[in-house]
C-alpha cells in the first residue's frame, strides 16, 4: 500500500450517509468514523449538513461535504443555486452536484454545461464535483460529460451517486481520464466494495473514492488499519 499511495488510505476517501433510509444514528456513527480515521470529507443529505458540519467544527482536516440536486440531477438550475448558496451557508466545504441526466441523454449540451457553470461559480472557488452518473450514459456521452464539465470549471468528475443500482467500472474511469488527463480530478463512487477495486481504480487514475460507511470501514480493515 505505501507503494501505492503517496498519502495515507482515509485522505483518498469520502465518506457517506445518503439514502433515504438512513437513520440519525447512522450520520452520528459516520461522523465517529470520520473523526477516527480522519477521511477527507463526510456526506449526507441536505437536511443533515449543517447538523454535521456542528459536530465537526474541531475537526479541520475533516471536510463538509453537500449534494447538489442528488439524486435525479433533474432540479432547475436555479434551484440547483439556491441549494449551492444554502449547503455553503450551513458551513459545506465541497459540493457535490448531479448534472441533469435528462439533459444529457438528450444531447443538449449547453444547457447541461450552464446547470454545471452555474453551481461553480456560486461555490466561489471551493471544490466542485459533478456527478456524471455513468452508469446512464454511452461511452461516448460519457466523454462529452468530461469535456463539458471539465470546460465549466469543476474540480472534479464523479462517476455516480451509488443510486442507480449499477456499479462504477475501471473502465469508466479510464474513460474519463482520457479525456481530462490531469486537468481535472475523478472521484468514483458507486459499488466501491474491496481494497482491490479501489486500487485497480487508482491504478486507472481516480484521485478519489465516494464510499458508503460500511464498506469504506471494511476496506479500512482490509487494508490493515483498524
Amino acid at each position: 500500500m505505501e507503494n501505492m499511495f503517496n498519502r495515507d488510505l482515509s485522505r483518498c476517501i469520502d465518506i457517506s450517509c445518503v439514502k433515504a433510509n438512513h437513520t440519525l444514528a447512522e450520520i452520528d456513527a459516520m461522523i465517529e468514523s470520520a473523526i477516527k480515521y480522519q477521511f477527507v470529507c463526510v456526506f449526507a443529505l441536505p437536511s443533515f449538513t449543517k447538523y454535521i458540519a456542528d459536530k465537526l467544527k474541531e475537526e479541520t482536516a475533516v471536510n463538509i461535504g453537500g449534494t447538489v440536486g442528488f439524486p435525479t440531477g433533474a432540479d432547475t438550475t436555479a434551484s440547483k443555486v439556491f441549494q449551492a448558496k444554502e449547503l455553503l451557508s450551513f458551513g459545506a466545504d465541497e459540493l457535490d452536484m448531479v448534472i441533469n441526466i435528462t439533459q444529457m441523454k438528450s444531447h443538449n449540451f449547453d444547457v447541461v454545461y450552464h446547470d454545471i457553470k452555474a453551481v461553480v461559480d456560486i461555490a466561489g472557488g471551493r471544490p466542485v464535483k459533478s456527478i456524471i452518473e455513468t452508469a446512464y450514459l454511452t461511452v461516448d456521452e460519457i466523454r462529452k460529460a468530461s469535456e463539458i464539465a471539465e470546460k465549466a470549471g469543476v474540480s472534479f468528475i464523479k462517476t455516480g451517486t451509488g443510486w442507480s443500482g449499477q456499479p462504477t467500472t475501471v473502465e469508466h474511469i479510464r474513460t474519463i481520464k482520457e479525456v481530462v488527463q490531469n486537468r481535472v480530478k475523478i472521484k468514483a463512487a458507486g459499488g466501491i466494495r474491496s481494497l482491490d477495486t479501489l486500487v485497480q481504480m487508482k491504478n486507472a487514475g481516480c484521485d478519489r473514492f465516494g464510499i458508503g460507511v460500511s464498506s469504506a470501514l471494511k476496506i479500512m480493515e482490509e487494508a490493515g488499519q483498524k
